[in-house]
């Protein structure tokens, strides 16, 4: 059974650069900068939202019945988006920092069986929150880059309802859901080209009572002045998650494009 349909989480990847032109001034991938308070104990602080169209695809199952595949693009992510919302928050002090990144999203869809024999056609509506909190020390932090190593835990709460319309499943409808905790390490970094250029990125994986888990992502943002700043990139995160007749194993990838304002 295959049903089309996007998923809509948003991604860390928006930067901004501080006072000066140096990469330590960048703050760090996960890190859009729309308000940033800076402490005499010499700690900063920033909090952002933060927008990441993406497509979706893999499996989704629940109740030991068979996996509904899904394979969309980000192209018709407005067709099947209900909400999201999403913000991430850094604290910094030196070659430290602590980071936390929240997305909630949900989507809806449905499309025809390819048999119509179970069912003519099926509804999926799926509720995703991840949330991620980590810390990380600069291996790198000189005037022109800055290299983190992280580590943290990412949390994944899901909730699917299937509905199948015609056929035998004619009315039936089935929910499922799942809570599960990964730890995740990995690298993030960014490095400035010019005074209003600069790249960032980051690379983690891990895993825990999913199989597996991982996110990437790569961009590059450019300063128009203080206070504005914008990003464009591109992000991958997947999750390979199952138990007791649960599967959540899905690719969601898009672009990340970010217009950010610091107060």
């Amino acid at each position: 059974m295959k049903l089309g349909l996007v998923c809509a989480a948003t991604c860390a990847g928006i930067l901004m650069l501080a006072d000066g032109a140096t990469a330590a001034d960048v703050y760090t991938p996960v890190t859009p900068e729309p308000q940033q308070i800076v402490t005499e104990a010499g700690w900063t602080f920033s909090v952002a939202p933060y927008f990441w169209a993406a497509g979706l695809s893999g499996e989704v199952g629940q109740f030991g019945l068979p996996p509904v595949d899904i394979d969309a693009s980000f192209s018709n992510i407005f067709d099947h988006l209900d909400f999201a919302a999403m913000a991430i928050t850094e604290a910094r002090y030196g070659r430290y920092s602590i980071f936390g990144d929240i997305m909630y999203s949900k989507i809806s869809g449905s499309a025809g069986t390819p048999r119509g024999i179970l069912a003519s056609s099926a509804t999926v509506s799926s509720e995703t929150f991840a949330g991620l909190i980590g810390a990380g020390y600069a291996l790198i932090d000189t005037e022109a880059a800055r290299l983190e190593v992280v580590g943290g835990a990412r949390v994944w709460s899901v909730d699917n309802d299937i509905s199948f319309s015609g056929g035998v499943l004619d009315g039936v409808s089935v929910s499922d859901g799942a809570t599960w905790v990964d730890a995740m390490a990995g690298l993030r970094g960014n490095y400035a080209i010019t005074p209003k250029v600069y790249l960032t990125g980051w690379g983690l994986v891990g895993g825990g009572e999913a199989d597996l888990d991982w996110d990437v992502a790569g961009a590059i943002g450019y300063r128009f002045n203080d206070k504005i700043s914008a990003v464009a990139g591109y992000r991958a995160l997947g999750v390979d998650y199952s138990n007791d007749g649960f599967v959540f194993d899905v690719v969601q990838q898009g672009p990340i494009l970010g217009m950010v304002v610091r107060f």
